[in-house]
């Protein structure tokens, strides 16, 4: 990677669903992995916890996410932090979840979550 790569969220929608998976990862450096999750309406979210600290950004759809104990609705523009090796589930997704996904450091860097 250089000192500046750039993406557009339409090429990246495109990648991923022509990889059949839910998540595209995108960037991996060291300290940091960035990546598009697509969850659609009534798919269950299969996740683990993560060694890494994590940040979603609801491009959009709506649902719900329960991070440990806390449950909160989730849509457009919502931001939620989780915390490394805290269980979390996206669920009740009513609308198909585009989320934007960032870890640090890098996912899987610390080991196997």
């Amino acid at each position: 990677m250089s000192g500046m790569d750039a993406f557009e969220l339409a090429d990246l929608v495109a990648r991923r669903d022509a990889s059949g998976r839910a998540y595209l990862e995108f960037i991996s450096v060291a300290d940091l992995s960035v990546g598009l999750y697509v969850l659609g309406a009534g798919q269950p979210d299969r996740q683990q916890p993560h060694t890494e600290d994590e940040v979603y950004y609801v491009i959009s759809g709506r649902g719900k996410v329960t991070v440990g104990d806390e449950v909160r609705d989730v849509g457009p523009g919502s931001i939620v932090f989780v915390a490394a090796a805290v269980p979390h589930q996206f669920h009740e997704i009513t609308e198909d979840l585009t989320l934007f996904v960032a870890f640090g450091p890098a996912e899987g860097s610390r080991g196997p979550g």
